[in-house]
């Protein structure tokens, strides 16, 4: 019995050495299991009353509700609905794993093989088109892996860039881009440079050969025309030099950005076609320390004197900055001001995330005046919830709703002004 005990031990702890160097050797084996199970998993929502979570800011108060129970990321949260009375069965729910959730019902949307959850792939936003829908995905095909544009309803792809070159344990998709605008006759995407530290991908920001690294403009005209022929989607450069450009919003006829540095610098930006915002080669952050695959090494900052676009503001250390919108008329009528609104995702050691942040800006929206970081416990803020051309919601009350991370939908109130 002893002997059998023993023999059952070592099996054990020789089919968990063979399984650890298995796993250590074929990593993107493993990320392609992972990814597909990713891709597989059962989303779920719920309407929900929970408590009202109060937060004390500088002169009001702040009070957040969950009203949706949801387990997965947000790639984009539509509300189109032109009255002012919040209804959870007429929100639009796209998940980075896939899913969409409509009439409070998920149901998997047919993507095509290539589309990936590896390297923290996902869908990364929706854009809207002659209720037409746009998913913009990360791809991976025999060992390339790409940013791609799929119109959903028709199973057509529309463009897709080239392989990213660098190795596949470097590439990052949390930084593909998350956010799109809607102008006159034209629509603004941000594409980042997938990449968790300095790598062979930062380059690509700086080459007009890549649209990694870019606000990327598409003329409508062209978008209809490549939905009802064989061509592909044309995409021009509308600014270059982002590292992972995250929110995107329009400010009286004015084109703002947020995104993320590298290890501190997440940035504000006031985005002008043609413009150059200087990353990889400035940055008010540094690379990641070495135990984060980076060296530590500083960047240039001085991004004028370097022929680059200065930031409006940087964040260091780094809040983990995500979406951008103008803020709510609550806000607007208190502070008389111009004022644009952002969320912030994990934040680090230094600097907390899990907040939302009010920039106040001059009157020639040039300068930012004041910036308040409103820190909302452990939630993760992705998305806000607006219409198909990132319009922000509000209700009758003046309320505002954003999404959290696996955890859902929730209601943000600002009351109690002093």
């Amino acid at each position: 019995m002893i002997k059998k005990i023993i023999i059952i031990i070592i099996f054990w702890i020789l089919t968990i050495l063979s399984t650890s160097i298995w796993t250590f050797e074929n990593p993107e084996k493993i990320e392609k299991i992972k990814s597909y199970f990713k891709k597989k998993q059962e989303v779920n929502v719920e309407v929900v009353e929970s408590k009202v979570q109060k937060f004390l800011a500088n002169s009001f108060t702040v009070e957040a509700k969950e009203v949706l129970k949801l387990n997965d990321k947000t790639a984009f949260v539509i509300y189109n609905e032109i009255n002012n009375i919040f209804d959870e069965k007429k929100i639009e729910i796209y998940t980075q794993s896939g899913t969409l959730i409509k009439n409070l019902k998920s149901e998997k949307i047919n993507l095509p093989n290539h589309f990936t959850m590896q390297r923290n792939g996902g869908i990364k936003t929706i854009i809207s088109y002659n209720k037409k829908k746009i998913a913009l995905i990360s791809s991976n095909e025999k060992n390339c892996f790409f940013a791609s544009l799929f119109l959903i309803e028709d199973q057509k792809e529309l463009f897709r860039t080239d392989c990213l070159p660098e190795k596949a344990k470097n590439n990052d998709f949390n930084g593909l881009g998350s956010s799109n605008i809607h102008l006159k006759d034209k629509i603004l995407f941000a594409l980042g440079t997938p990449e968790k530290h300095a790598s062979k991908n930062s380059l690509l920001a700086q080459l007009d050969s890549s649209k990694f690294g870019k606000i990327l403009e598409i003329k409508k005209d062209n978008l209809k025309s490549a939905i009802e022929s064989e061509d592909e989607l044309k995409i021009d450069i509308f600014s270059k030099g982002h590292r992972v450009p995250q929110g995107l919003t329009i400010l009286e006829n004015k084109i703002f950005n947020v995104e993320h540095g590298p290890k501190g610098g997440d940035e504000l930006n006031n985005v002008v076609k043609g413009k150059n915002y200087g990353w990889a080669e400035v940055s008010y952050g540094t690379n990641y320390l070495e135990d984060n695959g980076g060296d530590g090494s500083s960047f240039k900052i001085n991004h004028e004197k370097n022929n680059f676009e200065e930031p409006l503001f940087a964040f260091v250390p780094s809040v983990g900055i995500s979406n951008l919108n103008n803020c709510p008329k609550v806000l607007k009528q208190y502070y008389k001001k111009n004022c644009l609104l952002a969320l912030s995702l994990y934040g680090n050691n230094l600097r907390k995330g899990h907040s939302i942040i009010i920039f106040l800006l001059n009157e020639d929206l040039n300068k930012v005046v004041s910036v308040e970081k409103i820190q909302l416990k452990n939630l993760i803020l992705r998305h806000f919830v607006t219409n198909e051309e990132n319009v922000l919601y509000e209700d009758k009350n003046g309320n505002i709703y954003v999404s959290a991370d696996k955890k859902g939908i929730y209601r943000i109130s600002f009351n109690n002004f002093r």
